[in-house]
């Protein structure tokens, strides 16, 4: 799944336009095809959102369904490397004794979802 295409990020890297809202400090996002405005999201718990305006849909919407989204790769990823290490997947309580000790490629994994 590392070759998987990614959708792109629809926010901008550099906030600007931000303004409180019903759910808190919205932040504006924008086609990721041609850069209209999207309307807004939540700033505070949203690490994603890809967002195509309408004409744009049409013309390669289709396209973006075969694709996937950042936090969908890496949990396939969390997936393969326990299904390929233990044969099964590891508890919650099996993931933080694991982290703790910091040993093994799958810490690490599950370590980066955190940054």
């Amino acid at each position: 799944m590392s070759d998987a295409n990614i959708v792109p990020d629809s926010r901008a890297k550099v906030t600007r336009g931000g303004k409180p809202g019903p759910m808190g400090f919205m932040i504006p996002i924008f086609c990721a095809n041609c850069g209209a405005d999207g309307g807004m999201v939540p700033e505070e718990g949203t690490t994603f959102a890809f967002w195509l305006c309408n004409p744009c849909f049409a013309a390669c919407g289709e396209l973006t369904a075969m694709m996937v989204m950042p936090d969908e790769v890496y949990w396939q990823r969390l997936k393969e490397e326990q299904m390929e290490r233990y044969g099964r997947l590891l508890t919650t309580e099996e993931l933080i004794v694991l982290v703790e000790a910091d040993a093994s490629p799958l810490a690490t994994l599950v370590k980066e979802q955190a940054r």
